[in-house]
């Protein structure tokens, strides 16, 4: 029997866990060895609390990330939050020591920000809200004692966050990447699917395009297929499952890099095929600049940008018309290369905007 592999908790999890057994020691003095965390979905589950004391700066609290077995950089790093009281009925969140802060566009926080993303904010501000009574405000500083270290390891450099790591997740629980439990995951789907008769099934790329679908055309749940970057694998295997009809639906970074192999897919070594995970290159906006003017599309001048979601939202400032013959470019090579990995199989494209809404289908 192979080994069930071990969840673990985002370091956006691990903050909020930290500020909350700060703000308990800090409101009680009483040191708590482990906190209760209410992830998005509204599920609580206990969070280890490694250290809790008291400086000149407020409270501090240290949750060790526990990645469980995802071979994650960032496992087994010490995750911090020191907090102070405010008069005011206020939260302040602020990036400390290896918490990067971001110098470029185009990512889901600003420029001049500390790399920590919407929902470990959410995260954090829920904790202490917790705790808080009513009238008190705090003041939550994050640190990542290693972190510019860990950073070093991740694609944070090249995106523009200086000094550290991100502070990331969308639902605080890291669940194991491997090959096998994918490509498990999507054949399993698929069976289901299959079996309850189904005919069209919507091979997604993500957890927030897949639940822009359901909300705009309502397939049944059993028709969602977990494809993760395993796209010639999932399209190959939904016409082995006898599927004549699929959605390829996903956000403008992962379908540009589609569109931009469509003419001349890699040579991947591994069996699953092609895939859009970063090692097998990632999306340069000054590549898609050039392949648009291939394609015969005449942009305005381009400013220099960052990443394929600063070139999209640049995009979205273009007259309409301009916007339509770029996304009607790309999803048509999307299909494309779909076609290339299982020709009879009718595909259609659907693009997901940042904001989780349907932004273009083809």
């Amino acid at each position: 029997m192979k080994k069930r592999l071990r969840t673990g908790y985002t370091t956006g999890a691990c903050a909020a866990a930290a500020t909350k057994a700060a703000l308990l020691y800090l409101l009680s003095g009483k040191r708590p060895t482990k906190v209760e965390l209410t992830l998005p979905t509204g599920t609580k589950i206990p969070i280890p609390v490694a250290e809790v004391f008291k400086n000149s700066k407020g409270v501090q609290a240290t949750v060790i990330k526990d990645a469980g077995d995802d071979p994650d950089v960032t496992n087994g790093a010490e995750i911090v939050a020191r907090v102070r009281l405010l008069t005011e009925q206020k939260i302040l969140i602020r990036g400390g020591k290896g918490v990067g802060v971001v110098t470029k566009p185009g990512l889901p926080v600003p420029p001049g920000e500390p790399a920590i993303n919407p929902t470990p904010r959410q995260m954090i501000e829920q904790a202490a809200r917790e705790v808080l009574e009513n009238g008190q405000g705090a003041e939550i500083t994050i640190i990542v004692p290693e972190g510019e270290k860990l950073a070093q390891k991740t694609l944070n450099p090249r995106l523009g966050i200086v000094g550290g790591i991100s502070i990331l997740g969308t639902t605080g629980l890291v669940k194991p990447v491997s090959a096998e439990a994918w490509l498990a995951t999507i054949e399993t789907s698929l069976s289901v699917a299959r079996a309850l008769g189904l005919e069209q099934v919507v091979l997604s790329f993500g957890r927030a395009s897949e639940l822009s679908h359901m909300k705009h055309f309502g397939f049944p749940e059993e028709a969602y297929v977990p494809m993760g970057d395993y796209v010639e694998f999932s399209v190959k295997a939904a016409f082995r499952y006898g599927f004549k009809k699929i959605d390829l639906c996903g956000q403008w970074a992962k379908l540009l890099k589609c569109a931009l192999v469509a003419e001349n897919p890699p040579a991947v070594p591994e069996d699953y095929g092609f895939t859009t995970h970063v090692r097998h290159g990632m999306v340069r906006p000054d590549e898609a600049q050039r392949a648009f003017a291939r394609w015969g599309i005449k942009l305005p001048e381009l400013p220099p940008l960052n990443t394929a979601r600063e070139l999209l939202l640049f995009i979205q400032k273009m007259p309409e018309n301009l916007q339509k013959e770029v996304f009607s470019a790309v999803l048509k090579r999307v299909k494309k290369l779909a076609q290339a990995f299982a020709p009879e199989v009718e595909t259609r494209v659907v693009l997901i905007s940042y904001q989780r809404e349907v932004l273009f289908v083809l």
